[in-house]
Order: structure tokens, then sequence, then C-alpha cells
């Protein structure tokens, strides 16, 4: 059960085909709850019912702008959407989620520099576990945390599209070689 005042009937939900196969859009009234990536319809409206089971579907502008700019960011990491988020999370969670949208486009960080960045060093399998409940795909970018030695690590929706979205983030303009964080 999600960890917040959201009502569960008050989630709505868009899904839409974007590059790595289906992207789902949920909301709150106060911002996105959920991106899942996923291979298919039916299993990305299974995923978002383990947390929202009464979530419905909805064509509103509002989702139908928010899909199409997260789809969009995904081809294009140089086009940052700022979108309300309204993740579902313990306060530790939050403050990770939080630092992950601080990391730009086209740079990776280890899972301890994350840790430490938090304020707790540490807490390296915890931040870990943090990056695999992140809800929401893409704004959160969990996807940009790696292991120590650089190589690629469990991502929720895929190594196959974690390592898809690094690479069009570095062939992004926002890329800056020799940047690291």
């Amino acid at each position: 059960m999600p960890a917040h005042a959201t009502s569960e009937s008050a989630v709505r939900y868009r899904v839409t085909a974007c590059s790595l196969d289906t992207l789902l859009v949920a909301a709150s009234a106060t911002g996105a709850v959920a991106a899942i990536m996923s291979d298919d319809t039916e299993s990305a409206i299974r995923e978002l019912h383990e947390s929202y089971p009464d979530a419905t579907p909805a064509e509103d502008e509002t989702l139908v702008d928010w899909a199409t700019r997260l789809a969009t960011l995904i081809d294009d990491p140089s086009n940052t959407p700022r979108l309300p988020l309204d993740p579902a999370g313990t306060p530790f969670r939050l403050r990770v989620w939080a630092k992950l949208r601080q990391i730009p486009a086209g740079t990776t960080i280890t899972y301890s520099e994350l840790a430490r960045r938090c304020g707790c060093p540490e807490a390296v399998r915890a931040v870990a576990s943090a990056c695999a409940a992140n809800p929401i795909a893409v704004a959160i970018p969990c996807h940009r945390v790696v292991r120590s030695d650089g190589s690629l690590s469990g991502y929720r929706w895929g190594l196959a599209r974690k390592r898809a979205l690094l690479d069009r983030e570095a062939r992004s303009e926002t890329y800056l070689p020799g940047l690291s964080l």
C-alpha cells in the first residue's frame, strides 16, 4: 500500500507507446505517482494495480501531456520536462529520489556516492533498495546509478532499458565529456 495520503480511487492512468515499448503514467490530484515501462500494456497495468488497485484509465489532457512528455524524454534526454511528482515512499526513499533528480543527464554516479549525498554513507544497500523501489521511471532517473566498478546493476524496468537510456543520454547535447560527479 502506498505510504502517503493519496486516495487510491483518485489515481488515474494513461498508457502510451514509447521507443522502449510501453509507458504507463499514473497521477493523483497532486502529481505523477508512477511511470512504468513495460513490454506490454497488461503488465504495466498489473504493476500499477499492485500499489493502486482502484486506479482507473483516463484520457484527460493533463495525463496525455505528461505521457507524451515522458515518452519524449526517453528519446531526447536534453528535453527534461518538469512535472509535478507525488511518489509514495518513506522519508528516506523520498530523500534518495530527490537526490536522484539532481544527477544531470549524461552522467552516472555509484550507489556509494548516492548514499554519501543522502547523508548516510553507510546505507548503500538501503539506497540501492530505494532505487529499486522508484515508482517513476525516467523522471526520477535511478538509471543513472551504477556499481562502483562502473558496471550496470539491476533496474526495475530491465537492464536493456537502463543501457538504452544511458546510451541516449551519452549522445544527447546535454552530455559533457569528462564530467563526473
